[in-house]
């Protein structure tokens, strides 16, 4: 009888670890250096992974470079060839944690800290974040500003008055309970 007990016991402590897992595959993350007077720089990526381990707090997000939309396709095109250098680099990467996570708390701000990577740098970030819960689903957004010098993309001097020297990032991730 203790050993059927244990066993049970067991297969539900596996079953509650197995539900601390909310992931999406539609995030999206969009950014933008628009300077006054000069054409909007502007992108959005709607395909981004993202996964939150409610067990910890961990936060773990994938992103496609040339999954961004930019409204002028020549922009797209320098983004990628001349800036990010997509082929070289084709993915951002960010791994971190929600600072004093609480499952039971998860309709509030969290600062969110970790590592963002892109174009073969690596740089410590700290932001807010507002998670929200609705049944199944957490909702998290955040914003922070980031440098292309931090991460060594180069901007041409003839188009560098043309894009701001800090770059608002945004995120919006609606992740489903796996």
């Amino acid at each position: 009888m203790k050993n059927i007990i244990f066993v049970f016991l067991f297969i539900i402590s596996g079953t509650v670890l197995a539900q601390g897992k909310f992931i999406t595959k539609k995030g999206v993350i969009s950014f933008e250096a628009s300077v006054p007077s000069f054409e909007e720089v502007k992108a959005k990526n709607t395909t981004v992974t993202a996964i939150l381990n409610t067990d910890n707090g961990e936060i773990a997000a994938l992103a496609l470079v040339k999954g961004f939309r930019f409204k002028n396709a020549l922009m797209e095109e320098h983004f990628n060839e001349n800036y990010i250098e997509s082929d070289d680099f084709p993915k951002a990467t960010f791994k971190g944690v929600l600072v004093d996570f609480d499952v039971e708390n998860l309709q509030k701000e969290y600062i969110i800290k970790g590592k963002l990577s892109l174009h073969g740098k690596s740089k410590e970030i700290q932001t807010k974040g507002i998670l929200t819960k609705d049944g199944n689903t957490i909702s998290i957004s955040s914003t922070f500003i980031a440098k292309p010098e931090d991460f060594d993309i180069k901007i041409p001097g003839i188009v560098s008055k043309k894009i701001a020297d800090d770059i608002s990032v945004s995120l919006n991730f609606l992740l489903i309970k796996k």
